[in-house]
């Protein structure tokens, strides 16, 4: 079934932004959402999401299944029947919602493509898809001396009441570097945690050694961040600082089969009492 608004099927054909125009609904969703202040989200009761990774998970009472994923366009159709195939093995609900926030007006349009992938990969799916919130590109943008920024950079959701809202995290662990390491050699899009055993599983992940690892260590911040961004200008501060840290985890673990996986079993996490992530022992699982 098709991607619809309003339980109407989009015509994938026009632009966007007559898209926009034929829904204001959107764009005052979208105006709302951009509006609200930016919370801090602290570590207690986290689950953080990186990019190509993606989380399925449901409230206490099991009523309602909830998925956070970060896509970058590296697979979009693939993710996107990946991620409805994960929500649906969570509930039997025919009709599910989705929420599209993230991207700018970048110079080279990559958020306007991966836009435009999103839509059709999810209007191609066999279940009815409701787009709900549609937040992105030009919807997320702004402009400051001629140069243009997303204004939400980071989302986050409350399972029990569905509710999202625009969020900055301190803390993006477990094994923020470990992570960050899969993504920069190449990794697709993957399930980080295990909803009935309330368990974060990490790798195994294996990779090869990162080419001219040393090279880009000795880099300036300008040339990681011209080299290493698809958008240089419009990046966190924290961008040059998370590259290098990742640079220098590839460099310390050029092969994660040995020093990191040697039994090729995850490394596998549970909240404690405060809610904290703690790594449990794999043969007490």
């Amino acid at each position: 079934m098709p991607l619809l608004i309003n339980g109407e099927r989009i015509d994938l054909a026009r632009p966007t932004g007559d898209m926009i125009r034929a829904y204001p609904h959107l764009e005052e969703k979208a105006k709302l959402l951009r509006s609200q202040p930016v919370q801090i989200v602290e570590p207690k009761g986290l689950l953080y999401v990186q990019q190509r990774e993606f989380a399925v998970t449901t409230p206490k009472d099991g009523s309602g299944a909830t998925c956070l994923t970060h896509c970058d366009g590296s697979d979009t159709e693939a993710e996107v029947s990946l991620i409805m195939s994960s929500v649906k093995s969570f509930s039997n609900t025919t009709g599910l919602e989705v929420h599209l926030v993230g991207g700018f007006n970048d110079d080279r349009q990559l958020s306007q493509k991966l836009t435009n992938q999103l839509l059709r990969a999810f209007d191609l799916q066999p279940d009815d898809v409701h787009l709900v919130t549609f937040c992105v590109t030009e919807l997320n943008d702004r402009e400051e001396k001629d140069i243009h920024f997303p204004v939400i950079y980071g989302i986050a959701v409350n399972v029990k009441t569905a509710e999202i809202f625009p969020a900055t995290f301190p803390e993006k662990g477990p094994d923020e570097d470990l992570r960050s390491a899969h993504i920069l050699t190449g990794a697709t899009l993957t399930n980080i945690y295990d909803a009935k055993m309330e368990q974060l599983h990490i790798g195994p992940y294996f990779w090869r050694p990162f080419p001219h690892v040393d090279f880009w260590l000795e880099q300036d911040d300008k040339q990681i961040l011209q080299n290493l961004s698809t958008s240089p200008l419009a990046e966190p501060p924290h961008f040059v600082s998370h590259i290098r840290s990742t640079l220098t985890f590839l460099k310390e673990h050029p092969f994660p089969s040995r020093s990191l996986f040697p039994d090729r079993k995850p490394r596998i996490y549970k909240k404690n009492e405060e809610g904290l992530w703690e790594q449990v022992c794999s043969d007490t699982i």
